[in-house]
C-alpha cells in the first residue's frame, strides 16, 4: 500500500470551502441567533485554520538537513499535524461544548431559522465537495486495506485529517439542523444548544484520534514492514554476505526513512570488499525506494542469529 495522502490542491479545497462556510455561518448566527450556527461557525474557522498549517508543515517538511538538524526537518509536518489535532480538540470541542451549555443556561430562542437551513446546506454541499476529493485520493491510496487500518498506517497525516475533519464537520452540519429544527417544532432552545454540544463530543473524539495517531507518527514509525524485509533480502544477495539481523525503519517524513541494519559479513574478505558491499547495498536501496534517505549498515558477527524476530 502506498501511504494515503492529500494532495496540495486538495488542502486548498478544503481551505476555499471551510472560509466561505465560516463566513456563511457567522451572518446566519448573527441573523437567527442559533448558538449551534454559531459553533458551526467557530468549527469552520478552525478547519480553515487547520489547512493552513498543514500547508506550512508540509512546505517546512522539505527543508534540506543542516549541521542543527543533520536528518532534517521531515518532523515539522507531524508536529503541526499534532496542533492541528490540539486546536481541533481545544477550540472546536471545547468551544462547542461550551457555547452549548452557555445556551443551555441561559436559552434565547432562535429567529429566521429558514436562512440557518439554507446556510446549513450550502455548508452540506461545500462540504461534500471538500470531502469527495480527500475521499478518492485516500480511497486510491489504501488498497486493500480496511479504512481504521489505512488511517494507522497512513505516514501522512493531511491525507487523514482533511477527510476525518470533513467527515465531522459533516456530522456537525447534521446535528446542527436537527437541533435547529427541534427547537423551532418544541419552542424549546434546549434543543439548539444540545446540538453544539453533540458538535462539541464529535469533534473531541475526532481529536482524540487525531492526536493519537499524529502523536505515534511524532515519536517515530517503522517503515512498511514490506520495505524492510526487501531490504533484508536485497542485503542478504550481496556477495560477502553470510547473514543480515535486525532491519530497522523509522519515517521522519512520509518520504523520509532512515535506515539501520545489522549485517554479518565473511570473516575472509577484505575491509575494502566490506565497505564497496556497503556503498552497493545504499546504492540500490535507494534506487529502488527514493525514500530511504539514510542507510546505516552496522557490521556484527551472528548478525541473523540475534534478529528480533
Amino acid at each position: 500500500m502506498s501511504s494515503p495522502t492529500a494532495s496540495t490542491r486538495t488542502l486548498v479545497v478544503a481551505l476555499l470551502a471551510n472560509l466561505g462556510i465560516a463566513i456563511s455561518k457567522f451572518v446566519a448566527a448573527a441573523i437567527t441567533g442559533s448558538s449551534a450556527m454559531l459553533t458551526e461557525g467557530v468549527h469552520s474557522v478552525v478547519d480553515s485554520t487547520n489547512q493552513l498549517l498543514l500547508m506550512w508543515g508540509r512546505h517546512a517538511a522539505k527543508k534540506p538537513p543542516d549541521r542543527i538538524h543533520p536528518f532534517g526537518y521531515g518532523r515539522e509536518l507531524y508536529f503541526w499535524s499534532f496542533v492541528v489535532a490540539v486546536l481541533v480538540f481545544s477550540l472546536g470541542a471545547g468551544v462547542s461544548i461550551y457555547e452549548g451549555i452557555i445556551h443551555i443556561a441561559e436559552p434565547e430562542p432562535a429567529v429566521s431559522p429558514l436562512i440557518a437551513y439554507a446556510v446549513l446546506l450550502v455548508a452540506f454541499f461545500l462540504e461534500g465537495w471538500s470531502t469527495i476529493e480527500a475521499y478518492r485520493e485516500f480511497n486510491a491510496a489504501r488498497g486493500k486495506l480496511g479504512w481504521l487500518q489505512a488511517v494507522r498506517q497512513s505516514k501522512d497525516p493531511p491525507g487523514f485529517i482533511v477527510l476525518l475533519e470533513n467527515g465531522a464537520a459533516m456530522a456537525g452540519i447534521i446535528a446542527a439542523a436537527v437541533g435547529l429544527m427541534l427547537a423551532q417544532i418544541t419552542g424549546n432552545p434546549f434543543f439548539d444548544g444540545a446540538a453544539s454540544i453533540v458538535i462539541g463530543i464529535i469533534l473531541g473524539m475526532t481529536a482524540a484520534l487525531l492526536a493519537y495517531e499524529s502523536k505515534s507518527l511524532l515519536i517515530g514509525e517503522a517503515a512498511d514492514p514490506e520495505i524492510a524485509q526487501a531490504l533484508h533480502d536485497l542485503a542478504c544477495t550481496m556477495p560477502g554476505v553470510v547473514g543480515v539481523g535486525d532491519v530497522l525503519t523509522v519515517h521522519s517524513s512520509p518520504d523520509q526513512i532512515t535506515v539501520m541494519m545489522n549485517v554479518d559479513f565473511d570473516d575472509d574478505i577484505r575491509a575494502g570488499d566490506v565497505e564497496q558491499v556497503v556503498c552497493r547495498i545504499e546504492d540500490e536501496a535507494q534506487e529502488r525506494w527514493p525514500e530511504v534517505r539514510r542507510l546505516f549498515v552496522r557490521p556484527m558477527h551472528g548478525a541473523a542469529e540475534r534478529r528480533n524476530h
